[in-house]
């Protein structure tokens, strides 16, 4: 009976050594990810390398290049490419090469960039703010001093000064006190995806849910914000819209306003009244809007297109687009094209005939590649 209960208390005593090892296991294995993960994302923090799986890894990844939310090109052809997930990267050569630039940047998850002539180029993210870096730089500064929300979803350059749409309104960056001010007064809590400017010194705000707002800039410190009132009827439901998305204004002062899911406007009396332009648009999300003479060319989430005046009517631009969730359009100065994806980016040489994809040199991202598709 002694032995029996001995060899019991020995099998007893084998069972839970092996279930404390199982668990001690699981810890180290646990611990060890984690170390890796946090490894990975100083590395990410302190290097200019992107959180990207090698191309010749022998792993049997399937993923794609990532989220190009935002496009910026300075007056000399650098690109500059903000993604959603791994940071901004640049090229000199017309996206022929890029280099990761991420030193400084904590929040990989850009939504707009812009550049200051001569300067910087700023970036804004979806949680860390304003950074900005200088046109030789390789490294990014954190500006976000005086922002109530991080969220920053649109920029505007205008008489060298840098205005931030956000979360909490329209900001102005003041760099003699390296602190961003609020523009004007009543825009508040409403995401602003877009600004532009008249040229009678109004300010536009093209806000995700409030309409289209407008405020006179000048010798008045607090301007009130005024609601344009502005009715954006969707011809093919018939159903009003006042989430916008994007804004711009040509050479004449012809407003241009893209809807979330309603089409384009336009007003050719300075925003008194407006007329879709969606008739035939295979798509009425809007994405991006560069002004051409009496041209405007838009991004959708079905490709480009470009409304010819002497036509009215759009014409499709998409030889070559092998993704047409398109996120951002960029005209430079030097004649190229440029857009940003829900997959990598691409160029037009010949005013957007054709594209061919520059996205060599991004990496593979792995997880979903954007909120805006």
């Amino acid at each position: 009976m002694a032995v029996v209960f001995l060899k019991g208390r020995q099998k007893l005593g084998t069972r839970r050594y092996l279930r404390a090892l199982s668990w001690m296991v699981l810890l180290l294995s646990f611990i060890s990810i984690i170390v890796m993960g946090s490894q990975a994302y100083s590395a990410f923090l302190t290097s200019n390398l992107p959180l990207v799986h090698p191309k010749d890894s022998d792993e049997p990844w399937q993923g794609d290049a990532p989220s190009i939310q935002t496009l910026a090109v300075t007056p000399d052809g650098v690109v500059y490419a903000g993604s959603f997930g791994m940071g901004l990267f640049r090229s000199l050569d017309r996206g022929h090469s890029w280099e990761a630039l991420n030193r400084g940047l904590t929040d990989p998850f850009l939504l707009c960039l812009t550049v200051l002539p001569g300067h910087h180029v700023y970036a804004g993210t979806m949680r860390g703010g304003v950074y900005r870096l200088s046109l030789k730089g390789e490294e990014w500064e954190s500006i976000s001093q005086g922002l109530e929300d991080t969220e920053v979803k649109s920029f505007l350059v205008h008489a060298g000064q840098v205005y931030a749409g956000t979360g909490e309104g329209v900001h102005r960056w003041v760099e003699s006190e390296s602190h961003w001010e609020k523009t004007g007064v009543g825009l508040d809590q409403v995401l602003v995806p877009g600004l532009a400017m008249m040229d009678d010194g109004r300010l536009l705000a093209a806000t995700s849910g409030k309409g289209l707002h407008h405020v006179q800039l000048g010798n008045i410190p607090q301007s009130k914000w005024i609601d344009s009132q502005s009715v954006f009827v969707d011809p093919r439901e018939r159903l009003p819209h006042r989430y916008l998305r994007v804004i711009a204004v040509n050479q004449a002062q012809h407003i241009f306003l893209g809807t979330q899911d309603g089409g384009i406007f336009r007003s050719t009396d300075r925003g008194v009244s407006w007329s879709s332009l969606s008739r035939n648009l295979p798509n009425d999300s809007i994405r991006g809007i560069v002004p051409i003479d009496k041209d405007v060319v838009v991004a959708t989430g079905k490709g480009v297109f470009r409304w010819k005046h002497d036509q009215q009517d759009w014409v499709e631009m998409n030889e070559g687009l092998t993704r047409l969730a398109i996120q951002s359009l960029t005209i430079a100065k030097t004649g190229d094209w440029y857009v940003g994806t829900s997959s990598g980016a691409f160029r037009s040489d010949d005013g957007g005939a054709h594209w061919q994809n520059i996205s060599q040199g991004f990496g593979l991202q792995m997880s979903p590649k954007g909120p805006y598709e």
